[in-house]
């Protein structure tokens, strides 16, 4: 079946490699997004008479309205995605990722959108001592910003209903190289600094991070496009690969960028451990993410040795933190 699809927040990290690859299938895709980070980000499929930009604000109900327009499918990317966001103005993260969700959701059940995917988090589970943290285990979110994922996916199966199929992604952290690049996120981060300042720094080391790498990450979406309304309506899905500690990403960033690479172990009070099973993915929908971290490490080393990410330890472009600040986003 060929969608036409409203992806918020599509010009973002996730986006920049989704959309292209949603009009490679064919589909019509509609982006709805502030554009803050980079303009640019879709040169490489503009003009495409199938592509439809929409720069605007989530929280405005008659852009979203617009956006909408036509649209038998969502895929709901936009938020404010960085904890420590929250620190720095809470507000925002509040009135980006929860205020606007319920009037999101109703807008597509009256445009007649048929699917609605959403973009949860991993750390909706919080700390977990289980050895596979599975959907099936207790929510308890440790931050705004998780706990806003909760109470968004509350809403969503709430409001699911019949011809109104939905489907809930809680992703673990995105690595890997996108057009529109992030750099401040945890492989992204020691890849940086292991080719741009020679070194890395690791706080503590035991703790478990969850990772997939963006190319399978976007792969998902558009799989879950692509199968029947009975097979994944109302469904949670982890989405991850490997779960390695902290200092096994660092030595995994070592391993590529080169063995002289200095790391930097400092002690920390922060012991937080994350880790999520993606089995229940790979049994029910036969989905399985097959690209490592090292080909994430690979992939952005490429990046900055050809000249796509210019400046990278100082372009804004590349912090969500650094840019909302910036432009004083409110």
């Amino acid at each position: 079946m060929d969608w036409k699809i409203l992806v918020t927040g599509g010009a973002g990290y996730i986006g920049s490699i989704l959309v292209p690859k949603l009009l490679e299938k064919g589909h019509e895709v509609v982006v709805l997004d502030f554009y803050i980070y980079d303009k640019e980000v879709f040169d490489g499929v503009r003009p495409n008479d199938k592509l439809s930009e929409v720069e605007g604000d989530i929280r405005d109900a008659d852009v979203v309205k617009k956006a909408m327009q036509g649209c038998n499918a969502v895929i709901h990317l936009a938020c404010i995605s960085n904890g420590s966001s929250y620190d720095l103005n809470p507000d925002l993260g509040h009135s980006i990722n929860y205020d606007p969700f319920s009037p999101l959701v109703r807008a597509a059940k009256n445009a007649g959108v048929t699917r609605f995917i959403y973009a949860s988090s991993s750390s909706v589970y919080g700390i977990k001592d289980e050895a596979e943290v599975s959907e099936g285990l207790a929510l308890e979110p440790l931050t705004d910003h998780s706990k806003y994922k909760v109470l968004c996916g509350k809403i969503l199966e709430e409001e699911r209903d019949s011809g109104f199929v939905t489907c809930t992604i809680s992703p673990s952290t995105d690595c890997g190289y996108a057009p529109r690049q992030r750099l401040d996120v945890v492989v992204n981060i020691l890849t940086n600094h292991a080719v741009n300042n020679g070194r890395i720094k690791v706080f503590g080391g035991s703790q478990k991070r969850p990772n997939v790498h963006i190319e399978d990450m976007s792969d998902l979406y558009c799989f879950l496009l692509e199968q029947s309304d009975e097979w994944i309506d109302g469904k949670i899905y982890n989405a991850g690969y490997e779960n390695y500690t902290l200092m096994e990403l660092a030595e995994t960033v070592k391993q590529v960028i080169g063995e002289d690479l200095a790391i930097d172990v400092e002690p920390t009070d922060d012991l937080r451990s994350y880790h999520v099973s993606p089995q229940k993915m790979k049994a029910e929908l036969g989905f399985e993410p097959s690209l490592s971290i090292e080909s994430a490490v690979r992939g952005l080393l490429e990046a900055f040795q050809d000249g796509r990410l210019p400046d990278p330890m100082e372009d804004s472009r590349y912090f969500n933190i650094k840019k909302t600040q910036e432009i004083e986003l409110t």
